[in-house]
């Protein structure tokens, strides 16, 4: 399933089903958590099962009220405390990598919601509208615990497998720069490769590790954007460490060859030439307006900057102007989809019924 439809699809469930996430490492099931909190305006609990023993899950007896009251509970951990008081989505992560005692706590939140008991017996109860979201990493290479086949059917299982434009989407959307986003749009088979096809400890692109090269290259004041056409030092021995060999090798490549990253500034200010236009590649030209569709999110085109803008989809064909129209209407911002379907609007009916009429003469 592709991350459109998952988060579509989450977030209309009822909060009471539980969601089994499966995947890779690295494929982006943490971000599917904390974007489905976003949609559903929650906060996001994170507990990562591998790393916890049955303490800090099923709690720590409470010795006061066991002498108050003569009767054993338990102090249960702030995470459960806090998804039992107020609604949140709550991610059970690395479920499958978690030692015997933590996952039969984990399922007992998943099943009953619920877990350990007050002074009266009662067990404590997750808060009704809180949603709980399992991971597991799934395949030959991981040291996992088998999930029993009666478990899964209590949950909406999910085999997350993102598409290369999930991750482009994604990374237009949190600041990622944008000659990484080129790169993968130009070079998708270094987005991630099968941990299953290579050698075990060899370091492979993952959608989360282009994420930790890219924080880590502006920390360092190496943007990518800022060292176009260059060489810097460090780069390639830095990167072959979040993504390995293979995939430095040409990311370091593409960026000493990349001669200027085209900005939306660039053609809302009508700095691109017609030849320059003309002369990028689809995935360049695909690149640059999405830019420009990220910055009408948060401000409002001017008429000379929606003139600029169809200018510059003059020289990118047909399909490309369809593409822009449609990532533009997705943006529901009014004003700058009025101000372009005055310029463009004709022009995408008339490039879509051509398409028709060519498929329908087939």
């Amino acid at each position: 399933m592709d991350i459109k439809t998952f988060k579509t699809l989450a977030a209309k469930l009822p909060p009471k089903m539980a969601v089994l996430m499966r995947g890779p490492t690295g494929v982006g099931k943490s971000h599917m958590g904390k974007a489905l909190a976003n949609e559903l305006n929650l906060p996001f609990l994170d507990v990562r099962g591998s790393t916890m023993d049955e303490s800090q899950v099923s709690g720590i007896p409470d010795f006061e009220t066991s002498k108050e009251l003569g009767v054993s509970t338990f102090c249960l951990p702030s995470w459960y405390v806090r998804a039992c008081r107020e609604p949140v989505v709550l991610m059970l992560d690395e479920l499958n990598r978690s030692m015997p005692q933590v996952m039969q706590s984990f399922f007992q939140i998943v099943l009953d919601r619920e877990l350990g008991n007050n002074a009266e017996g009662e067990a404590v109860r997750l808060h009704p509208e809180t949603r709980v979201i399992a991971a597991v990493n799934h395949g030959n290479e991981y040291d996992v615990n088998d999930m029993d086949p009666a478990l899964l059917r209590r949950f909406w299982v999910v085999d997350l497998e993102p598409t290369n434009e999930d991750w482009i989407n994604w990374a237009g959307d949190n600041d990622i720069d944008p000659i990484t986003i080129d790169f993968i749009r130009q070079h998708p088979e270094h987005l991630r490769v099968d941990p299953g096809s290579v050698e075990p400890g060899t370091v492979i692109p993952t959608p989360a590790s282009w994420h930790r090269l890219d924080e880590s290259l502006r920390f360092m004041g190496m943007v990518p954007s800022d060292q176009a056409g260059t060489r810097p030092d460090g780069l390639y021995p830095l990167a072959s460490g979040f993504v390995g060999t293979e995939a430095a090798i040409a990311y370091s490549e593409f960026i000493a060859r990349y001669e200027r990253v085209v900005s939306a500034e660039d053609v809302l200010e009508g700095r691109i030439k017609a030849d320059r236009a003309k002369e990028l590649s689809a995935a360049e030209g695909l690149g640059v307006l999405d830019k420009v569709v990220n910055w009408t999110k948060d401000n409002t085109l001017s008429k000379k900057q929606a003139k600029n803008v169809a200018a510059f989809l003059e020289q990118r064909g047909g399909e490309q102007l369809v593409h822009f129209w449609n990532a533009l209407s997705k943006t529901q911002e009014l004003a700058n989809i009025k101000a372009m379907h005055s310029l463009i609007g004709t022009k995408v009916i008339d490039v879509i019924r051509a398409a028709r009429d060519i498929a329908g003469n087939k």
